[in-house]
């Protein structure tokens, strides 16, 4: 799908280009769109504003390779739900201890974003809906798939995977596991996500926080 072309200015832009993309969902009385923080939120909260519906969060956290945290030897999210690369942790010779070591670091990152993002509102309600999940792009897709893999569990209606940007291999891959893929742009080479962005800053806790505290400003949380 090209709705645009690279590379997007920010991912505000971006979340209003999937925005324009998913019109069709637009009024759904069933639609929730969950964000993978932290880049994820931003570009969400765009899109929930297009399509009028709630943004939630869904926390996944990427499984850093051992002495290179950047290459991801899987993902886990909420629930303890784990996706795990075999190709690269038989290539480096991970172990199942180390990879428990990093698995019991990021769930307590994963308990630390719940607690700073959600504070006392509710999770919302997944079983029956149609839900949006939204990043700010893809590179192996560990991560979206350990998102997928968590909310499959809470029995939703639908997931259609939400992505400014990712390489095709990924969008194929996806597409496996989701009930539709919405990607904007599938560049080759890929290189990285950032390298598609005009403006691409690492966002803090607090940016996210105030993002998602002007969403859900005087809005009820999506509990039924």
């Amino acid at each position: 799908m090209k709705n645009t072309s690279l590379p997007f200015p920010d991912r505000i832009v971006a979340g209003q280009a999937l925005g324009r993309a998913l019109h069709a969902y637009r009024g759904r009385r069933d639609l929730l769109v969950l964000a993978l923080p932290r880049g994820g939120v931003p570009v969400a909260c765009e899109i929930a504003e297009a399509l009028g519906a709630e943004v939630d969060l869904m926390i996944v956290r990427k499984l850093g390779t051992p002495g290179q945290e950047e290459l991801a030897m899987g993902a886990i999210a909420s629930g303890g739900i784990r996706v795990l690369n075999a190709d690269i942790i038989a290539s480096l010779g991970i172990t199942q201890g180390a990879i428990e070591q990093v698995a019991a670091r990021e769930s307590m990152e994963i308990l630390r974003r719940e607690d700073v993002y959600r504070g006392s509102r509710p999770r919302p309600t997944v079983a029956g809906k149609c839900i949006i999940l939204v990043d700010d792009g893809v590179a192996t897709g560990a991560t979206m798939r350990a998102g997928i893999a968590g909310l499959r569990q809470q029995k939703p209606a639908k997931i259609v995977v939400a992505v400014p940007v990712a390489p095709p291999a990924t969008v194929d891959l996806l597409r496996r596991e989701a009930d539709e893929v919405v990607c904007l742009e599938t560049p080759e080479p890929f290189m990285a996500i950032g390298c598609w962005y005009v403006r691409f800053p690492q966002l803090s806790d607090g940016e996210v926080g105030e993002c998602l505290a002007r969403t859900w400003h005087d809005r009820p949380a999506a509990v039924g």
